[in-house]
């Protein structure tokens, strides 16, 4: 696999594990089972691609790089979907782990 390639499914992994978040909400608590089927089948999903993409990339850049995804990727969809809080505090901290981010994408390997 090409390291674009692996790249990519990083990237891919990474909606993937903000779609999980988002489902597992959905799910309140497990109590809704088309909720928590579809969360497990995004779970499988995003841990299979951060794992092939680990077969090229490495492992603490990718699993930086993959938790910023979702964790900015988490906090931005709650704001828009859940009506959570976007303040100052959390803008600064989305700067920062995405320049993190940056970072270690363009950090000599």
């Amino acid at each position: 696999m090409s390291t674009a390639a692996a790249w990519g499914m990083l990237l891919l992994a990474g909606l993937l594990d903000v779609l999980w978040a988002l489902a597992m909400k959905s799910a309140q608590g497990y109590t809704r089972p088309g909720w928590t089927l579809l969360s497990l089948l995004l779970l499988a999903g995003f841990v299979w691609l951060l794992g092939r993409s680990l077969s090229v990339l490495p492992v603490g850049t990718a699993y930086a790089v993959w938790t910023g995804i979702g964790a900015v990727g988490t906090l931005l969809a709650g704001a828009l979907l859940f009506g959570e809080s976007l303040n100052a505090w959390r803008l600064g901290g989305i700067a920062l782990v995405l320049a993190g981010i940056v970072l270690l994408k363009l950090a000599p390997a």
